[in-house]
């Protein structure tokens, strides 16, 4: 069975000041705090999160 791939988001950027709507896409990928670390599936609904809030956040490719 093929391993999928995965990212690592952290959040590295507060989102205090952010539009709405970003605000809203960092709590629903499940980023709460500075610095938190989450690990989500790479696929489009992910990427398109990240796309929209990649000013807050840093991306790594986790090999599993």
């Amino acid at each position: 069975m093929a391993e999928q791939k995965k990212l690592k988001i952290t959040l590295v950027k507060s989102p205090i000041g952010a539009v709405p709507k970003h605000r809203a896409t960092v709590e629903a990928m499940g980023l709460r705090k500075l610095n938190k670390t989450i690990v989500l599936p790479d696929n489009a609904a992910t990427r398109g999160q990240i796309q929209q809030i990649r000013h807050l956040v840093k991306v790594e490719e986790v090999e599993e």
